[in-house]
This record gives structure tokens, sequence and C-alpha cells, in this order.
């Protein structure tokens, strides 16, 4: 991606204001480096607010590396002003990939191996989830792990190398077949037309939308057990918040690097009784049901406590720990594909096994997809699988054509 000149924006807010999160998330995601003014913090800062807007006080407000300044930029301003490329050089491709994390890459990287036109549109940034881990220990080949931010610059770098076309901050509105053809229509009212498409726009996980959590997320504050746990080797207590199967399983696996892990959860525990009776058998774990997530704190940028409400009493309860990891949930993103795509319970994408959606021509790969294990690893190989039926696809779709114009 290709910064401004000076990419240093500095961005006013406060820790209760959706829209700051919001750029926040945007500029980190795309790895653009900036200083954060929390006017509560700093009430000094309103000053500046006032000054800057004659009078007014909104937030955010975004200052950036030229001294001018948005306030409550969207998505699309941001992109301008950080310098990313958010139209399509042509309308037709062989393969539309619709996601650029770690699946999506590898599907673009291995359709341009192959000779296949393709180009890559996200909504977020390059990289995925990836991208926004602090640091990734479990993939192979980085035997001293790897911060997500290098690893998907990495993604990124080797899908430019095969001349993939990428579009990053551009949504994807609908997916819609028009004879042999599938049309992606785009936010931006741009529609690309290809023989095939590639979804893999991943998950996102729940989070507790509490203060603290967005600053704290990757320095204690974790959403996977597997990729994260082992880092809390020996660590006397972890927390897990959350009381369904994926909090309990995931609680488990915890349970074999702290010497405690204590579980939160808004209610009665959700899980399978088998599982809610190997966690209430074993003298490792704590339950503790009924209570609402009200901050999660820190000290010198790290996590250090949950701060919870007794939801019958009222009253508040401070536990401290090594590190939160939060399992509440997973919501896919493929909403653009409407009521005509098969979903599971989950709204996960059903695929075939050539992975393969209900819809004629659309593929599925990575954490969007039923049955997939949310792992990087795993996302990489779904990635190569997808393309390879993908191919196939295509192959076919060329003969048909071939045979049409030969009658």
């Amino acid at each position: 991606m290709a910064f401004a000149a000076d990419p240093t924006f500095t961005v006013y807010g406060a820790p209760w204001c959706p829209h700051c999160k919001r750029v926040k998330r945007f500029l980190a995601a795309h790895r653009v480096p900036f200083d954060y003014v929390d006017i509560d913090e700093h009430p000094e800062a309103i000053e500046r607010l006032m000054e800057v807007q004659a009078g007014k006080q909104i937030i955010p407000m975004v200052v950036f590396g030229d001294g001018t300044h948005d306030v409550n930029p969207s998505d699309e301003i941001l992109a301008a002003r950080v310098g990313l490329t958010v139209e399509a050089n042509r309308s037709a491709y062989d393969l539309v990939v619709i996601g650029g994390g770690p699946a999506g890459l590898t599907a673009a990287i291995y359709a341009a191996r192959e000779g296949i036109d393709s180009i890559i549109v996200d909504a977020s940034a390059l990289g995925g989830q990836a991208g926004i881990t602090g640091r990734i220990d479990n993939y192979p080949g980085f035997p001293d792990g790897i911060s997500g931010a290098e690893l998907a610059e990495r993604f990124v770098a080797q899908a430019r190398r095969y001349g993939v076309e990428l579009l990053s901050a551009v949504s994807v509105t609908a997916v819609v077949r028009d004879g042999e053809d599938l049309v992606t229509s785009l936010v931006s009212g741009q529609q690309l037309t290809s023989h095939a498409v590639i979804v893999a726009t991943g998950s996102t996980y729940r989070r507790l939308d509490v203060p603290g959590e967005d600053d704290l997320i990757g320095a204690g504050v974790h959403f996977c057990a597997t990729c994260d746990g082992p880092f809390y080797r020996g660590a006397d207590e972890v927390i897990v918040i959350g009381g369904g199967n994926s909090a309990l399983e995931e609680g488990l696996h915890l349970s074999e690097f702290a010497g405690l892990v204590r579980v939160l959860a808004r209610s009665g525990l959700s899980a399978s009784s088998i599982l809610q009776e190997r966690v209430r058998s074993d003298p490792k774990f704590v339950i503790r049901t009924g209570v609402d997530i009200v901050e999660l704190e820190g000290e010198r940028g790290r996590f250090s406590a949950v701060v919870a409400r007794d939801r019958a009493s009222g009253e508040t309860h401070r536990f401290a720990a090594a590190a939160v990891f939060v399992f509440i949930g997973l919501d896919p993103k493929n909403a653009f594909l409407g009521d005509a795509v098969e979903r599971d319970k989950g709204g996960f994408l059903v695929t075939s096994p050539t992975m393969e959606t209900s819809i004629a021509g659309v593929f599925a790969a990575g954490d969007v997809r039923s049955g997939s294990t949310k792992q990087l690893g795993s996302a990489v190989g779904d990635g190569i699988v997808a393309l390879l039926m993908t191919r196939r696809h295509l192959e076919a779709h060329n003969q048909k054509a071939v045979a049409l114009v030969d009658a």
C-alpha cells in the first residue's frame, strides 16, 4: 500500500466514543502510525478541539500530517488520506477474491502462478485478523515467532510480486449471477464481472466493547488460546470470559499453562454437559456466572485485571490475572451474499467437498467457511484448496465457451 508523504496522524477521542474506536481500528489495521489523545485523560485537549473547530468540540477529530483535519472522517475519507487505491483497474477478471486475509492472499498468489487473472477486494486492511495480531508464535517457518503485521506485509509483498491487483478499504455489497458470469458490486458503485469468486472474508471475534479492551488487545487481552496461551506458561491465573463450548474448550487448553483458570460468564454455562463436567471437576477452574464485564484494567500498557459487576447484587469485583481470553462468539462476514447462499446455524458458509458454496461459481475459504478451524495455518491451506477447485471450475467454463463457439 502507498502511504501519504507524512502518514503520522493525531486522533483526538474518548473511550466512550464508538466512532473514535472505529477510526483507531482503521488506522491500526492499515498499520498507519498515529498519536492518540484521550480528552478524558487530557481535558486541556478540548481547547485544541475548540480552536481547530471554530468553537465546536466534536470527536473523533483527526489531524493529518500536513496540518489539515477532519471531524469524524468516514473510512473512505481515511482511505484517501492514507493513499489507498479504492478503484479497480478494470471491470472484468477471471476471478474476484473477496477478503485479503491469509486465505484470500494465498488463493490470489496461487491464481497468479496459474495464470489466472484475479483481483483481491477487502473491506478493511490487507492481512486480515493476522495483520492486527500482536505476535504469532505457531506459524511454521518462524521458530522465534513473528509479529502479525510483519507476516501480513510478507503475504501482501508476495502477492504484489506476482502482480495481483489489490483493493483495500472497499466493501462488497453484493455478488449475483449474470448468465454464466458473476457480478461483484462494490460500495463505490463499481461492478466487477468474473467467471468465479472466492469468498475469504473471515469472521470477527465478538468483543466486550468495554473501556480498556481496544488498547489492551494483544497486550494481555486475547481471542485465541491456541495461538496465545503458551505465552502464559507458568502464570498464576488467567481469565476466560464466556460460557459456551468454545470458552470451556479454550479454558481447558489454557489450564495446561496457567495455575488457575477463572471463568466469568454473563449467564449460566451453555456448553455441553460433558465439557461442563470436565471443567467443574477440575481443581484448576473457578467458575463465576451472572456477571457483567464493565472494564478491562491495564498497567503500563498491559492488561492487569477484569472489573465485573454481579447482576443480582450490583456489587463490583476486581479479578487480577496475567491475561484474559474473550470467547463470546464469532460473526462471519458474509452478509453481502444475501439469502441466496446456504449457511449453517452460526451463519458460516456451507461448502461442498470442492469448497463451492450453494451459489455456482462462488467458493469459500478460511474462517468464513463452515467447519473451518479458525487457525492461520488452516486458512492458508483453505486458500490453496479453494483456488485449485476454482481452477477446475474455470477450465470447465472455458471448455464450455469454446464448445459454444465451435457449435
